[in-house]
């Protein structure tokens, strides 16, 4: 099989058809083999209903339904995870990204790129509450990874399967795939896609999001630099740990020797509070996720759980 087109959804049933006849007739119209992976990520309304009615019809159309909402990133890893075709294209289901650009996408890889990213070159989106932020984050992102791309947060990209392969999935990471990718060394690209409007729904990007993407990039920049040399990132902290409690130390002595006593002096307790407050509270942030991670991967324990499948050969 040539591609599998992975869509997480999340309460986009009023979408859902439209979804589908465009992007089939965009793929059945380059000729492409292909299989379309919906993943039904705990919604509300009608959206398993109408992939029910979708999947009965047309078997390339696999459909997975989780058993509740576990986030964008989750349902994306269990596309990936069940995919088949030799490129894997995610996609949004709320018809912002257009089918006709896979092609284009699918093209780039055939180049010899291992990754192709779609930046929305005429975005759709209000200035001040979605693309300005879009802008910043992107500039910040390419910036701490070492990957510059114009636009991380587009959903619509192509990956040979064997890429997604040695990229594990947490939190919000899968909008930094391609730099965790590049420690692999993948070829990273972009070309520009179309972006429309929404026509029905509702967004489900908040200021919750962005809080969390700024977390995640914090735990990606440790992964890329220090996974591998921790004592690194964090022997450094304690240098200037010790370098600051040291002119610290002198102040307070010289402070001393002026005629002030040490006890009458709580801008060094602050101080000295406050910094190794905030050294620990990062410290174990990161090897929160060091820890995370290694529980996931040495058990082979997936970030979701599956309700149930349909038109899979066997269970997943």
């Amino acid at each position: 099989m040539k591609l599998s087109i992975i869509v997480p959804l999340f309460n986009e049933a009023e979408n859902i058809p439209r979804l589908y006849t465009e992007t089939t007739e965009a793929l059945e119209l380059a000729g492409h083999s292909y299989e379309l992976i919906l993943v039904d990520d705990g919604s509300q309304d009608a959206s398993y209903e109408r992939l029910t009615e979708i999947a009965a019809d047309d078997k390339r159309v696999k459909v997975i339904r989780l058993r509740r909402n576990f986030g964008q990133t989750a349902a994306m890893s269990a596309g990936f995870e069940a995919a088949r075709g030799e490129i894997i294209l995610p996609m949004d289901g709320d018809l912002q990204n257009d089918p006709k650009d896979i092609s284009r996408l699918v093209a780039k890889v055939a180049e010899g790129f291992d990754i192709v990213s779609g930046y929305r070159e005429k975005r759709q989106d209000k200035f001040l509450t979605r693309r300005l932020p879009s802008i910043l984050a992107n500039s910040l992102i390419s910036r701490m990874t070492g990957v510059h791309l114009r636009d991380y947060g587009c959903t619509l990209k192509a990956y040979r399967k064997e890429v997604l392969q040695k990229v594990s999935l947490y939190g919000e990471l899968h909008r930094f795939v391609p730099a965790l990718a590049s420690q692999a060394g993948a070829r990273v690209t972009e070309i520009p896609v179309n972006h429309r409007a929404r026509q029905a729904g509702v967004s489900k990007y908040g200021i919750d999001r962005t809080i969390r993407v700024i977390l995640d990039l914090i735990t990606v920049k440790f992964l890329l630099k220090y996974s591998t040399r921790p004592m690194q990132l964090f022997g450094k902290w304690g240098l200037m740990a010790f370098l600051t409690g040291g002119l610290s130390g002198v102040a307070t002595l010289y402070m001393k020797f002026q005629g002030l006593a040490m006890n009458r002096n709580p801008l060094l307790v602050l101080t000295a509070f406050l910094f190794f407050a905030g050294a620990q509270f990062f410290a174990i942030g990161l090897l929160g996720e060091l820890v995370t991670r290694t529980y996931h991967e040495v058990q082979n324990k997936p970030i979701y759980t599956i309700l149930e499948t349909l038109n899979f050969d066997e269970d997943i």
